[in-house]
């Protein structure tokens, strides 16, 4: 078995995520080792939903109608893939957002579902560690729920899923050099307003916060998309989870139900009514309701668990932006 020590450095001198045909012995065992706290990963987010009695749904791979990721500052999408199916233009998933407020509203109160993204993100952030052009996020949607109903749940998963790593995984953590670094955070996890943020940090907070905080936190009213719910005072009730070293690794909000709202911020943000016409139509029918929930960002979470240097460490095949190997 490979040292704490040993296997740390194959990390630090990695480089850019190679392919797996590429890879020494030693990388691929740490490949290995990172695919157990994964698996482990997994069991334990699901479990916990399921738990908490959500219904797990299967995920939708094209749609003519999905995320448009605009006015969200933190978007950078190089190109937004589309294809013709049955004469129809239909879009690669960018989020499941839409689809989960309909079904939440429609059909089933409480739901998750294991998500595939694509985004084709600027060639330039193949550096940050923190981007890949297609991942996987847990998405989930809970009918008539607040937001701080939503960060609750979230802490108690994220703690569980702390406490079934160190119990379950001690021997792979302790290889990757983790175990003692990974601590159990403790709830409730600090709120930060994006405004105070701005005022102390400037523009660059989203970088500067991760490198001071020790354990998970909350940052809260961040302008974003039309579905995210905005208050009269400009105010918008939706969270951000931060996690030390890396950054963000979910983003949730309250959602936007009431037709005229909706259609007013869509007008607003330059938005093609057309891409959204069946969620427009519902809530003019009445029947979309309010709902709050989130999106985990898979690999996002296991990198930190794992103290990658980057994400693509964590995937079996990275998708690097920029880059675009074989597999």
């Amino acid at each position: 078995m490979r040292t704490q020590t040993s296997l740390r450095d194959v990390s630090l001198n990695l480089g850019l995520p190679k392919p797996l045909e590429m890879m020494s012995d030693e990388e691929i065992l740490r490949k290995v080792v990172i695919g157990k706290v994964f698996t482990r990963t997994l069991k334990s987010l699901t479990t916990s939903f399921l738990d908490e009695d959500f219904d797990w749904l299967l995920p939708v791979i094209f749609s003519k109608s999905t995320d448009p990721l605009w006015p969200d500052p933190g978007s950078s999408i190089e190109k937004r893939i589309e294809t013709e199916i049955y004469g129809e233009t239909v879009r690669t998933t960018l989020s499941m957002i839409v689809h989960k407020m309909v079904a939440c509203s429609l059909a089933y109160p409480k739901l998750f579902t294991l998500s595939p993204n694509v985004r084709v993100e600027k060639r330039e952030r193949k550096s940050t560690g923190w981007h890949a052009y297609e991942f996987s996020q847990l998405d989930f949607e809970v009918r008539g729920a607040s937001s701080s109903a939503i960060r609750s749940l979230v802490e108690r998963v994220v703690i569980k899923l702390v406490e079934d790593l160190r119990k379950g995984c001690e021997a792979e953590l302790t290889q990757l050099g983790q175990y003692d670094v990974l601590k159990i955070p403790k709830s409730p996890f600090k709120v930060f307003d994006r405004e105070e943020l701005e005022k102390e940090y400037g523009g660059s907070w989203e970088t500067l916060l991760p490198k001071v905080i020790k354990e998970p936190v909350w940052v809260v009213n961040i302008p974003r998309e039309f579905y995210d719910f905005e208050e009269v005072t400009g105010r918008w009730d939706n969270y951000d989870l931060i996690v030390p070293k890396y950054g963000e690794v979910l983003s949730g909000a309250k959602r936007e139900w009431e037709y005229n709202k909706i259609l007013k911020k869509i007008e607003r943000d330059g938005i093609r009514k057309e891409n959204f016409s069946l969620l427009l139509k519902l809530s003019k029918e009445g029947r979309l309701k309010q709902t709050a929930g989130a999106g985990i960002g898979v690999e996002r979470i296991v990198t930190w668990i794992v103290g990658a240097n980057h994400i693509g460490e964590v995937q079996p095949f990275p998708k690097i932006p920029g880059i675009v190997n074989e597999l």
